[in-house]
C-alpha cells in the first residue's frame, strides 16, 4: 500500500517559546523603566529650571541696584528685615500665603508680597519667572519664589518648592 505523506510543515515557534519571550522582553523593559526613574528626571529638569530663575532674578535686583547708586527698587527697599515675601509680578495679590504649604521656607503672612515688576520696567527681567508647577500651582500673583532681607543686608531669592533638593536658595 502506499504511505500518504504531509506536504505541511510544522516547524515553528510553540506557544510556551513564544511566552518566554515575551514574559522575558516585559522583564526587561520593567528593569530599564526603573533605572531610568522618568518621575525623578521630571522632578530634577524642574528643580533647574527653579535654581536658574531664582539665579536670574537675584542677578536683575542687583544689576538694577548697582545702575541706581545703590539703592535697590522701592518695592524691596520697603520691605522690613528678617520678613519672607512672595514675589509677585502683579501688584493685585489677595493672599500671599495661600500655598504655604507647598514651600520650604513659609511666607510671612497673607499680605507679604513684593512686586517686582519695576525690574521689568526697567529692562532687567524680560518677565517675572513663575516657577514651574510640581506640588503648587504658581501664577504671576504668587510666583513660587520668595525675597528676604536679612539682617545684614542681604538678599534671599528661595524657590518655595523643592522637589529633589534641599531648598532653592540664592543669597547675595
Amino acid at each position: 500500500m502506499y504511505k500518504k505523506t504531509s506536504s505541511i510543515d510544522n516547524s515553528g515557534f510553540t506557544l510556551i517559546e513564544l511566552l518566554i519571550v515575551v514574559a522575558i522582553i516585559a522583564i526587561l523593559a520593567v528593569i530599564v523603566f526603573v533605572a531610568l526613574d522618568p518621575l525623578r528626571r521630571f522632578q530634577d529638569s524642574r528643580d533647574s529650571v527653579r535654581w536658574q530663575e531664582a539665579a536670574e532674578m537675584m542677578t536683575a535686583i542687583k544689576l538694577d541696584q548697582l545702575d541706581h547708586g545703590g539703592a535697590y527698587v522701592t518695592a524691596i527697599k520697603n520691605m522690613p528685615t528678617s520678613s519672607i515675601y512672595m514675589i509677585a509680578g502683579d501688584g493685585t495679590v489677595t493672599s500671599c500665603n495661600a500655598q504655604n504649604i507647598y514651600c520650604d521656607t513659609g511666607v510671612s503672612g497673607s499680605a507679604a508680597c513684593v512686586d517686582l515688576s519695576d525690574l521689568v520696567d526697567r529692562g532687567y527681567l524680560g518677565k517675572v519667572p513663575i516657577s514651574p508647577n510640581g506640588n503648587g500651582t504658581w501664577t504671576i500673583e504668587a510666583t513660587g519664589f520668595t525675597l528676604q532681607k536679612d539682617d545684614n543686608g542681604a538678599l534671599h531669592v528661595r524657590a518655595c518648592e523643592s522637589e529633589n533638593s534641599t531648598e532653592i536658595e540664592v543669597v547675595r
